[in-house]
């Protein structure tokens, strides 16, 4: 009986370390590398960030938190999967890595996958003078 109960105690640790997605911090260099493999960067900042610094080309533009700190994640996450393939790795940016590091917790526990988060967002970016694509207004 105890033999039982410890296999599927076991086989459940098993299981449930192993659903959920991996989070791992990148650097520009990486996030250029994996643009390069398809996998997509997805912007969360809101519409007057991307205006006022640009985007990455290319970028999903999918708003998170509103200008109060407010957010819907179950939304943003019918969104962001009408435009991800939900078992490939994605990218997240913000501004400094600060937003996407608390989403991509937020999904870690959604998703089976790798989320690669922008640790130091689009200032870091643009800092480097990597390609940045203006938005019209």
């Amino acid at each position: 009986m105890f033999i039982k109960i410890f296999v599927k105690l076991i086989c459940f640790l098993f299981i449930t370390t192993f659903s959920f997605a991996d989070v791992i911090n990148i650097t520009n260099e990486q996030i250029l590398k994996l643009s390069k493999s398809n996998i997509p960067i997805v912007d969360v900042r809101r519409n007057s960030e991307w205006h006022q610094t640009g985007v990455v080309p290319n970028s999903i533009l999918l708003t998170f938190f509103d200008k109060n700190g407010n957010y819907n994640f179950e939304e943003w996450y019918e969104k962001l999967h009408l435009n991800i393939n939900e078992e490939k790795p994605i990218i997240l940016i913000c501004r400094t890595g600060r937003r996407t590091k608390i989403i991509a917790e937020m999904m870690d526990k959604k998703l089976d996958n790798v989320i690669y988060n922008a640790k130091d967002g689009i200032t870091s970016w643009i800092d480097a003078k990597l390609p940045i694509i203006k938005l019209k207004r």
